[in-house]
């Protein structure tokens, strides 16, 4: 089964400025994605998507393919994953015939058949029950008031399970990107990871924490 890694790291960041070049433990970040689909046993293929040289060079000395630039049109801050992917697809093609059966961001998990995409997900630090909106009325409407009258005063034992999509992994069928224009599809399979499995590092106090959790650690 040909499994194609494809990791995103276009150059420019507003929150983090050269985010995916930004060192953690020694190495850019770029390349902590790169080394775990290095690492993933049924990844056969790890190519990097980036608008950026650098970017490009960098990958490529930690052992990344980046046989094609990303064009500026994808590079944008509104650019969603969806056309990335599906330009990778496309340029592979026509390129070289390529046609994978599986595309991971990152790492691969299992699957089955039927599912159109597989998402890494997390219990919630704060859970949505206890999540309001504030309406143009100025009063807070609980989010999750369609299930319970009122969902914020329930016990916290008697909470029910939920999950967030925690950005790590994704498992994605080509078809599913090409037929049905989008990254998950109607049928979607839960790879379930602790709460502190996942970190995101959007700004300059999430890279801190980062750096605290996993460089000062003894």
């Amino acid at each position: 089964m040909e499994v194609l890694a494809v990791i995103p790291a276009r150059g420019g960041s507003k929150g983090i400025p050269r985010k995916n070049l930004v060192q953690l433990c020694g190495k850019p970040l770029v390349a902590h994605s790169i080394g775990h689909a290095l690492a993933a046993a049924r990844v056969t293929r790890v190519v990097v998507s980036t608008d950026d040289i650098e970017i490009a060079e960098v990958s490529r000395a930690f052992g990344a393919e980046v046989p094609f630039l990303r064009p500026p049109a994808l590079a944008g801050d509104q650019v969603l994953d969806l056309p990335v992917f599906a330009h990778v697809l496309d340029e592979l093609q026509a390129r070289e015939g390529y046609v994978p059966d599986l595309v991971v961001h990152l790492r691969p998990t299992a699957g089955n058949a039927e599912a159109d995409s597989v998402r890494s997900v997390s219990p919630p630090a704060q859970h949505p029950y206890r999540v309001f909106s504030i309406g143009e009325d100025g009063y807070l409407h609980p989010v999750m008031g369609h299930l319970h009258p009122e969902p914020y005063l329930l016990r916290r034992q008697d909470l029910p399970p939920m999950h967030y999509y925690n950005c790590v992994i994704d498992v994605t069928r080509p078809r599913t990107i090409r037929e049905q224009g989008s990254m998950t599809g109607r049928r979607m399979l839960p790879y379930v990871m602790g709460g502190d499995d996942a970190f995101d590092i959007d700004t300059p106090r999430d890279l801190e924490i980062a750096r605290c959790l996993l460089e000062r650690t003894p």
